[in-house]
């Protein structure tokens, strides 16, 4: 899985950061983090999705090969956080990516992340 922040007030990515602990530990799941998106099979955004991100965004997500799962970590990535609406922000993360799962919350609950991450997987080897 690649992280996208598109934006975010870093608050899912405290989230993100604890699924690597003991506590978590996705990668019993067989789930990790990579540096590219070239060599990822999800994107994991997070934030609002702003102007100035736009495009970096829509790169992005070209960059990642198909079957790929794009995962909407949080309210504001969802479309719904404290920012929607804001002339700093595109419309609806729809209008920039086409969004498979959502996990809503501000932040959402590392469990809530595994829960997704779980279901994308799922959605990846159909």
């Amino acid at each position: 899985m690649r992280h996208l922040d598109a934006g975010s007030c870093n608050a899912c990515e405290l989230e993100l950061h604890a699924l690597g602990g003991p506590a978590y530990d996705i990668s019993r799941l067989g789930i990790g983090f990579v540096a590219s998106p070239r060599h990822a099979d999800a994107l994991m955004l997070t934030g609002p999705i702003t102007r100035n991100l736009e495009e970096a965004v829509r790169l992005t997500v070209e960059a990642t090969p198909q079957p790929r799962c794009v995962i909407a970590c949080g309210d504001c990535a969802c479309g719904n956080g404290p920012f929607a609406g804001s002339y700093a922000v595109v419309d609806t993360p729809e209008s920039v990516v086409s969004i498979d799962v959502r996990v809503p919350g501000c932040p959402p609950a590392p469990q809530a992340i595994i829960d997704a991450l779980v279901e994308a997987r799922r959605g990846l080897s159909r």
